[in-house]
């Protein structure tokens, strides 16, 4: 059994529990394009020759460099921040604050890191003014993960990272790439809007434009794409003419505690073989 890989960072959505499923829906490919990159679980957990990771977190995008090119030092100035002392509100305030004063990469990546894994619930929300604005989530003891920040520079020596929106990705993408969606998904309803993403939120407009652009780029460049979303109504409506499969999956990241339903996901895959409605 091959070992699986687990992202340093928490995040909403991640796909560490159904990588093993999602991997089988993936074509063959040289480079592996991933324009939601997110915490990386897809790329820490396959093989292709290269990657290219983006994302429209800044903050994010720059965490990952700083940890392919000098994981030495980041790991010593984070690990510094994951003692007791640190693990308290007004410390985790104090350190917000600064956050969002700065302009230093690699402090903002030092903090992000402490604030993902003592933030609440491990989300990763800014407010209108670019502001990160998680509360405190009051954890008995946050993990400091460097293990898994040493096997993610190691493997990100074959990465590339862009902060660069997902039409940029699709139009950096050549023959033998395999393109891999992770949007931020679709509400279940329309009261249960996911709004702790990165910019203004992806609105279903978005939703039927990442479809179009996949269908497009498959169809006309014959480069397949595989998108990973909830499985409703709307999904199948937006993804027809794709070849779809379901996978049950529970959900990491609920409101409620108690209320972690299983909810089946669909995998999209748009590639050559796609035929346009009759």
């Amino acid at each position: 059994m091959i070992k699986k890989h687990r992202a340093f960072l928490k995040w909403a959505g991640g796909k560490y529990k159904l990588v093993d499923e999602l991997a089988k829906h993936l074509p063959a490919g040289n480079r592996l394009i991933e324009p939601f990159v997110g915490a990386g679980s897809v790329f820490l957990n396959t093989q292709f020759d290269d990657y290219l990771l983006c994302d429209i977190n800044q903050d994010l995008i720059n965490l990952y460099k700083i940890v392919q090119q000098q994981p030495d030092k980041y790991i010593k100035a984070a690990k510094a921040m994951f003692v007791d002392e640190m693990n308290d509100k007004d410390a985790y305030y104090r350190v917000r604050a600064e956050f969002n004063l700065c302009s230093d990469p690699f402090i903002r990546s030092v903090y992000f890191l402490y604030m993902n894994r003592h933030g609440f619930n491990g989300l990763c929300r800014y407010n209108r003014k670019g502001g990160f604005n998680v509360p405190f989530g009051s954890y008995k003891k946050p993990y400091f993960p460097e293990a898994e920040i040493r096997y993610f520079s190691l493997k990100a020596q074959k990465a590339t990272f862009k902060c660069i929106s997902y039409e940029q990705a699709f139009d950096m993408a050549n023959s033998g790439d395999v393109i891999y969606c992770d949007p931020p998904y679709a509400p279940l309803s329309t009261t249960a809007s996911f709004t702790t993403y990165a910019g203004p939120g992806f609105s279903l407009d978005d939703q039927a434009l990442l479809a179009r652009h996949s269908r497009l780029i498959a169809h006309e460049r014959n480069i397949p794409v595989l998108i990973s979303n909830h499985d409703i109504p709307l999904t199948r409506e937006l993804y027809r003419g794709a070849s779809c499969s379901t996978i049950s999956v529970q959900r990491n990241i609920s409101p409620k505690g108690g209320s972690r339903n299983k909810v089946d996901e669909i995998m999209a895959l748009y590639d050559h073989h796609y035929r346009e409605e009759e």
